[in-house]
């Protein structure tokens, strides 16, 4: 079983003195939160981090950094973090010149690269994006609009998970989804899941920083 803690949008108040004592064995961020805090908690945790670009995440460009230290980046791409297959997918919907913002055309184009990579290596354990599947847990108004062509990956990837933030619960509860096997979780502010590996990748292989 890995341990997990998501986090996404939404700093929390103590959340780095709260994170000592969780014992997590991985930190995944579905985006839109500051980098400094992001790069703080990993390095209070102790443990190996995946992340995504959310729309107010900054630009990517030649000689900047593509996600906060320590964090292994997986927008557009697969990888075994801690013990767990993790595929991920950064942005939104575009509604206006913000970065990390697509088209629905654009972000199928971006899905259907991320499915070549993973084609023939089986179901993955998490599926990280930003934003949502269009139609499962998004919104009506333009910037909160979710991704249709998710519905693609979670057929084709069978994550256990799929965890995503973009929209605000203020307050409110997000009831989770299920697609198939799938269960679609709104991470804001922070989760913690217990997630058995799918995937024959061992803890120790990924290794664990001290």
């Amino acid at each position: 079983m890995v341990r997990v803690l998501a986090v996404a949008d939404e700093e929390v108040a103590a959340m780095e003195s709260r994170a000592r004592d969780l014992r997590v064995d991985l930190v995944v961020s579905a985006g839109d939160l500051p980098w400094d805090y992001l790069e703080t908690l990993v390095s209070i945790v102790g443990a190996p981090a995946a992340y995504v670009p959310g729309n107010h995440d900054p630009r990517i460009g030649r000689g900047r950094p593509s996600s906060p230290r320590g964090m292994l980046s997986v927008d557009g791409r697969a990888a075994d973090v801690a013990g767990l297959r993790v595929a991920g997918l950064g942005g939104c919907v575009r509604y206006n010149d913000g970065a990390h913002q697509y088209t629905q055309r654009e972000h199928g184009r971006r899905a259907r690269r991320l499915l070549r990579g993973e084609r023939g290596a089986g179901p993955v354990d998490v599926l990280l994006t930003h934003a949502p599947p269009l139609g499962l847990g998004d919104d009506d108004d333009p910037s909160h609009l979710g991704i249709s062509a998710l519905h693609d990956v979670i057929e084709a990837l069978r994550p256990t998970w799929h965890l995503h933030g973009h929209i605000h619960p203020y307050g409110m509860r997000k009831p989770d989804r299920q697609v198939g096997t799938t269960t679609v979780r709104n991470v804001i502010p922070w989760q913690v899941l217990d997630i058995e590996p799918r995937a024959a990748v061992p803890v120790a292989a990924a290794g664990r920083r001290t």
